[in-house]
């Protein structure tokens, strides 16, 4: 992790490294009448959320309470934390609301008739999925 910190604050001081340079190079250019600054700024913006990465890494970094085993190059398998979460490896519902959701976006790109027909159903596949498990053969 201290790695990867260490890497988006050189990315964060590099953009803005080459930020300052595109608009210096502007000003100077005689073919220009001054600043580009759409790419100033995007470049500017660049360095930003290269900052914004690292003080994000950097400040979980430092509330995790030390090392985790995954940091670690000494570390085993078992050392980390077994339970990951309960996935549903059997689960179509996903794959479904996967479609209807492109669907949707489909609708509003190109027509928004579309929108009318994906919107129910990404209701049906948000609702079978989240009460999968409370029908059929694995009620709880």
């Amino acid at each position: 992790m201290v790695a990867n910190i260490r890497l988006f604050w050189v990315i964060c001081v590099f953009f803005f490294v080459v930020a300052a340079m595109y608009a210096v190079w502007g000003v100077l250019d005689p073919l220009q009448s001054g600043i580009e600054w759409a790419g100033t700024i995007a470049l500017a913006l660049a360095g930003v959320l290269g900052g914004l990465i690292a003080f994000y890494l950097g400040l979980i970094h430092r509330n995790q309470g030390g090392v985790l085993p995954e940091d670690r190059v000494d570390a085993n398998i078992d050392d980390g934390d077994p339970e990951l979460g309960h996935f549903s490896p059997w689960s179509w519902w996903p794959i479904f609301l996967a479609g209807a959701a492109g669907l949707l976006l489909l609708g509003l790109a190109v027509g928004f008739w579309i929108s009318y027909i994906a919107v129910p159903l990404v209701v049906i596949a948000l609702v079978g999925w989240v009460f999968e498990y409370y029908r059929g053969y694995f009620a709880r």
